[in-house]
């Protein structure tokens, strides 16, 4: 038999697991595992929780009592520095099952009656903004104990970028984190990735398709909470492929009050059809924005770029044009010009290249900026695959950021030059007449005087 069919040994295998069950405790106790052994990826897992920097130690099923019954927590944490600790309980669903407020409020109780610090939750759900929970908590079990929620998306994006990027000093530290990553990349552990708009998808589809959809009805909240979640999700999925951090871009009102976040969202639903979000890429020229645009079935993606600030209009933009030459030709490029009101002149790339002219409306205006966009098919699809919605905006991003955003760079201008003597000009003879002797306000009181 060719050694080629021989299967590779495991130290987390996904056989034998049977049941949902098994998944979440096989799930919850490798994650565990690997944050006490790779100090590393231990940091930066309870970092993002809030916790100090020190040795991790981790348990699985620590069991508590709570009014005369027993409870039996997922697992724990407890981050040591010197005198000081800090532990967190941890509670893990895995699959597509969900967080429940009543199993969540009763480890709250005990987290404060035992004088912890914190109740982490993990499972494939996905809040729509960072540091917010997906499942409604009574806010007054959190006056002592904080609650932290992390995707298992974001956990393998916190593990593949410290093994394949920021690194890991042990080598076989560092391989303990790759049998980890491969453990949660497999189907059968039970680390999905986003695969559903939701079941008011179709519905609200429909309603926007038909102008029917109206502000306060229940599914246009949760289809833009899932909205955002999915610009989460595809932000850290980039993430992974780029190996840098990438976050929703959004403003510091909308981070602070996602109420008002997500009711703008549905108030844009209602009247335009469509949903927009922004994905801040580190380096990148610009913040790159999505906006779905359910009515047309299209997914537009777009990035602002400054014009250069020196050069005719021609030149500005062509020299946008250079940094495009492996764009689409179907691509949209549209020029704003200094102090013009509304949309700027836009037309597609592949008659731009033959005619930058196209772009200026009037010569005698300064291109303040262009914008750069492609359209793409969206899908119709609830769940992932082919003709699926989500499949189709991660596409469009990811195909946006490859083909136009990663060979964009600001314009800067030329350093000054040094001049040689060979730049500097004979000075010309300036004739008698022409030069002044009178006493000038610079000169000192006494200078006349003297002169006298």
């Amino acid at each position: 038999m060719s050694e080629e069919t021989w299967l590779a040994a495991r130290l987390i295998p996904t056989s034998g697991i049977n049941g949902a069950e098994e998944q979440e405790r096989r799930a919850t106790s490798a994650l565990l595992a690997v944050m006490s052994a790779v100090r590393e990826f231990g940091r930066v897992v309870t970092q993002a929780v809030g916790a100090p920097a020190g040795t991790v130690q981790t348990f699985i099923e620590v069991p508590f009592k709570l009014g005369g019954h027993q409870l039996f927590p997922d697992g724990l944490v407890r981050v040591s520095r010197g005198q000081r600790q800090w532990t967190a309980l941890i509670e893990v669903k895995t699959g597509n099952n969900t967080l429940k407020t009543e199993q969540l409020e009763a480890y709250l109780d005990v987290a404060r009656e035992q004088g912890f610090d914190a109740l982490l939750t993990i499972s494939n759900e996905i809040a729509p903004v960072a540091g917010q929970h997906p499942t409604p908590i009574d806010r007054r079990k959190l006056k002592k104990v904080s609650l932290h929620h992390l995707p298992w998306t974001e956990i393998l994006t916190h593990a593949v970028l410290q093994k394949e990027y920021r690194g890991v000093a042990d080598p076989d530290q560092a391989w303990i984190l790759g049998e980890l990553i491969r453990y949660l990349e497999h189907p059968r552990s039970g680390a999905l990735e986003f695969g559903d708009m939701g079941p008011a998808w179709v519905q609200v589809r429909d309603a926007v398709s038909a102008g029917t959809l109206r502000p306060n009805d229940s599914g246009a909240s949760e289809i833009a909470g899932r909205f955002d979640a999915l610009i989460r999700y595809t932000c850290l999925r980039l993430g992974r492929r780029l190996g840098t951090e990438v976050t929703p871009s959004m403003s510091r009102r909308e981070v602070a009050d996602p109420a008002a976040r997500s009711q703008a969202l549905v108030n844009q639903l209602v009247s335009t059809g469509t949903l927009s979000g922004g994905i801040k890429i580190p380096g990148s020229v610009g913040s790159l924005q999505v906006t779905a645009d359910l009515r047309a079935g299209q997914i537009i993606c777009h990035v602002d770029v400054d014009a250069p600030r020196a050069g005719r209009p021609t030149t500005r933009v062509n020299w946008l044009v250079r940094q495009l030459k492996d764009a689409p030709e179907t691509t949209r490029v549209e020029a704003f010009a200094m102090h013009a009101r509304g949309g700027g002149a836009a037309e597609l790339l592949r008659v731009v290249r033959e005619d930058p002219t196209v772009l200026i409306t009037d010569p005698t205006r300064e291109l303040r900026s262009f914008r750069v966009a492609r359209s793409t098919t969206a899908g119709t699809k609830r769940g992932t695959g082919r003709g699926a919605f989500i499949d189709s905006v991660v596409g469009a991003v990811d195909d946006f950021y490859e083909q136009i955003i990663q060979n964009l760079k600001p314009w800067m201008p030329a350093p000054p030059r040094l001049r040689t003597p060979e730049d500097v000009q004979p000075a010309e003879p300036v004739a008698a007449s022409l030069i002044s002797t009178a006493i000038s306000s610079q000169d000192s009181p006494d200078f006349g005087t003297e002169q006298q």
